[in-house]
């Protein structure tokens, strides 16, 4: 429960509904505030595997999709569906689509293993599959991927060149639609981390707030967060993410809970990408 205060109860007229959590923290604050609002609306939360109305879908691991496949079949709506989370865990798959779609998406090469690597300028070296403590680095020459490699070296990794973005990424985060946003200093810029900063939604550049929502048609999210460079004054997609946590954004709890009922009562189908699910 979150100990935030009082926060707007989400109530439906006609009857109380069940919503499942399937995560590796159920009570990340994201999760726990909505709760909460579901809860002081009358509604039930309750652990994944128990009879739900609809399942969010936070965590990542193949026995979580494998469960919220079931429960699809079984009839019951999941938030990010399983095909979509599985797709975005997949970072090949994630830049072929994007270049597919006519999104700015940073060129990606691989996959490869990172032992085999060889790069001839400042790059970005990812674990081709996202997941809880991947690989994400930046790497100048053969000394880094050396280094590197005495812990990752079997490792299968992408490459994207390192983009000349002033060391901030915008993070806009989506969830139904309703857009939330914040400057974050990257963790591949050079010197110590500095605090993120806050940044209103009306405050990002032209054609952010469009670029967002079509990323979650292109993947067929309803839950998801964009990693946005600005390049020259243009943007530059480095990341698509499933259901991220959405940390200090007032309304983002708000608007999860109404989407989950949304989805309970019928009145909203999960989105579901439109390419089989990565391998």
């Amino acid at each position: 429960m979150s100990r935030s205060g009082p926060r707007t109860a989400v109530r439906t007229a006609r009857t109380a509904r069940t919503v499942g959590l399937l995560a590796g923290d159920v009570g990340h604050p994201l999760l726990a505030a909505c709760s909460e609002i579901l809860q002081a609306g009358g509604h039930r939360v309750v652990a994944a595997g128990e009879p739900a109305d609809v399942l969010l879908l936070k965590a990542r691991t193949p026995q979580a999709l494998e469960h919220a496949r079931q429960v699809e079949a079984a009839g019951t709506p999941v938030l990010n569906s399983a095909a979509s989370t599985a797709f975005c865990q997949d970072r090949v798959a994630m830049a072929q689509l994007a270049v597919e779609a006519g999104l700015p998406f940073a060129a990606t090469s691989g996959p490869v293993r990172l032992a085999d690597l060889a790069v001839e300028r400042p790059s970005v070296v990812k674990s081709r599959y996202s997941r809880r403590g991947d690989l994400v680095a930046r790497v100048g020459g053969a000394d880094d991927v050396r280094r590197l490699a005495e812990t990752w070296g079997e490792e299968p990794v992408v490459v994207q060149d390192l983009a000349p973005a002033g060391g901030w990424d915008h993070k806009i985060w989506v969830v139904a639609g309703r857009l939330f946003a914040q400057l974050r200093h990257s963790e591949l810029a050079a010197g110590p981390p500095r605090p993120p900063r806050p940044l209103a939604v009306e405050a990002l550049p032209v054609g952010y707030r469009d670029l967002a929502l079509t990323v979650g048609e292109v993947f067929g999210l309803d839950v998801y967060g964009v990693d946005v460079l600005d390049v020259g004054g243009r943007p530059l997609i480095v990341d698509v993410n499933a259901f991220p946590g959405i940390r200090g954004q007032a309304g983002a709890p708000e608007a999860l809970a109404a989407l989950a009922l949304a989805a309970a009562e019928g009145r909203h189908t999960p989105r579901v990408v439109a390419v089989g699910a990565a391998v």
